[in-house]
Order: structure tokens, then C-alpha cells, then sequence
């Protein structure tokens, strides 16, 4: 007889109906942001969401999601603390400088001859992408007929980003970028600093427009020639991608330029939606 047989495989019961308790409580937390607040976060990635509501869970020291949903519907001010939780706010000035390279020496040579230049930023988050795409445009001579529209989900990251500052100890990091970027002149030229943050010439305020927008809710409010949409919709499942692509295409002119993050990809791209690859490395896509 063999004594050294191997166990049969076992289950942790209790880990899987703990699991399926939560998911059916995120389920609830998520539907109630939606039915009360308007915030749909139902077709965001469920890993990443799970884990950052798992988090504030852990911080504020609540036995259950489901308290985390009481004190939502509540307790006044706390939603936008969640909010702060569910809404993804990592950017930097000219992320992936070589993005921005080839939009100076490719798209903008293409867009002078247009009588004004409408630029969206969606999902702009605290602005950092903003504040650069105006610098470029401005060392391009083409600062005085671009309207730049910056938005955002969050009320608290678009009032951060109108304010431009950003906190002094990362400009070290930002000059590097802008030089990659094809960068100008002296990066400091642009901004004054105190002990802390670098704040950005009030000059770029009469091109720049900042208003809330969700992409997961609102429609179109313009026609653009240019959108970036960088490093938004990997936060994304498959047919809420297909949605936001549907909203994208619908707000660029014919000929008009959309720009992805380093990670994102046409993939889910409806096949009626057309784009010409114009810089399919960098992830710059022109509408056919």
C-alpha cells in the first residue's frame, strides 16, 4: 500500500464565500455611487477597484464593504474621499517624452494651418499633461489660436490642476522629460517657485479650460482636432473601452489626431470607428 499518496485537493470554503460576499457587496457600493451620485465605476477594471476599496476599507477601519457604503450614503463629505480613492490620478509633465517629440515634430507641422486648434485632454487628473501640452504649443508660436479643454471626473484633482503648481522636488524629473520632450528653453523660464511647489506662468490661463467631464457618463461637448486620452482606458474593461472609443471618434474632426498611452491599444476599437496609424509606436492615431 502506498502511504505516500498525495491529499486530495481542497478548497478554502470560507475564502471563496468571503470573496463572493465582497463581490456582491462591491457590486452594491459601486451601483449606489451610480444611482445616487451619477459616478459609474461598473465597467472599471474589477482588480483595481477591488483593491483600492478594499484599502479605504482597511484605513478607516470598517468591518465590511458594506459599511463602507453606509458611510457613503450618509455621512456628508465622504464620498469625495472615495472618490480620491477610485479615481486614478498618476501623471507627470510630458509622460513618455517621446510621445510629445513626435507630436511636435509630426502632428504640430499639420495643425498650423488651421484657423484655431482645439485640443481635449480627458482625463487630465491634476493637470501635469495639460501644463505641457500648453508649453509645446507655445514654443511652436501657435499658443494664441489653441483652446486647450482639460477634464476630469474628480472636483479635487481639476481645482488642483487650475491652480498649476506642482510640488518643487519633482522638477528635476520634469526638466529631464521636457528636454527628451525637444524641450526649448530653460524649463525654470516657466514657472516660480517657494519652498515647495513650482507654480506655472498665469499666461497659459487664456488658453486653458478646465470643467468636470466623465467619460463613463457625459457626451460629446465639442468637435476637437486633437485628443489625449493617455493611460485612462487601461483602467477600463473591454466594452466600457468600446464606449469611451464611441464618445472619442464622435468629438474629433475629420483628419483629427487621438493620442493613447504607452500601454493602450486599438484593440477594442469598434471596427466602424477608422484611425490611420500616424505613429503607431509612439501611439498616435489620425481619423480617416
Amino acid at each position: 500500500m502506498n502511504h505516500n499518496k498525495m491529499p486530495d485537493l481542497w478548497i478554502d470554503t470560507e475564502d471563496t464565500e468571503t470573496n463572493e460576499l465582497q463581490e456582491v457587496e462591491i457590486n452594491l457600493l459601486l451601483e449606489g455611487l451610480y444611482q445616487m451620485f451619477g459616478y459609474d465605476f461598473r465597467g472599471y477594471v474589477r482588480a483595481s477597484l477591488r483593491r483600492r476599496i478594499l484599502n479605504r476599507m482597511k484605513a478607516e477601519r470598517l468591518p465590511t464593504i458594506t459599511a463602507l457604503l453606509e458611510k457613503v450614503l450618509h455621512e456628508k463629505g465622504y464620498l469625495e474621499r472615495l472618490l480620491n480613492d477610485l479615481s486614478i490620478r498618476m501623471t507627470e509633465m510630458y509622460r513618455d517624452p517621446s510621445f510629445f517629440a513626435a507630436f511636435r515634430s509630426r502632428v504640430v507641422p499639420l495643425l498650423r494651418d488651421l484657423p484655431e486648434i482645439r485640443i481635449w485632454h480627458a482625463g487630465c487628473a491634476t493637470g501635469e499633461e495639460v501644463y505641457s501640452m500648453a508649453i509645446l504649443m507655445m514654443e511652436e508660436g501657435l499658443a494664441k489660436k489653441t483652446k486647450i479643454y482639460a477634464t476630469d471626473m474628480n472636483e479635487k484633482a481639476l481645482i488642483a490642476a487650475q491652480k498649476g503648481a506642482f510640488p518643487l522636488k519633482k522638477m528635476q524629473q520634469y526638466t529631464k522629460n521636457y528636454l527628451k520632450a525637444g524641450g526649448k528653453m530653460a524649463f525654470s523660464e516657466y514657472y516660480t517657485t517657494d519652498h515647495q511647489f513650482a507654480y506655472f506662468n498665469p499666461m497659459f490661463e487664456e488658453n486653458l479650460f478646465f470643467a468636470q467631464h466623465n467619460l463613463v457618463t457625459d457626451g460629446s461637448f465639442n468637435e476637437f482636432h486633437v485628443i489625449l486620452c493617455r493611460n485612462v482606458m487601461i483602467y477600463f474593461d473591454n466594452e466600457l473601452q468600446q464606449q469611451v472609443h464611441h464618445l472619442i471618434h464622435s468629438s474629433l474632426a475629420d483628419g483629427g489626431f487621438v493620442g493613447f498611452g504607452s500601454k493602450e491599444s486599438l484593440l477594442f476599437v469598434p471596427k466602424s470607428l477608422k484611425y490611420e496609424e500616424f505613429s503607431p509606436q509612439e501611439k498616435i492615431y489620425r481619423k480617416i
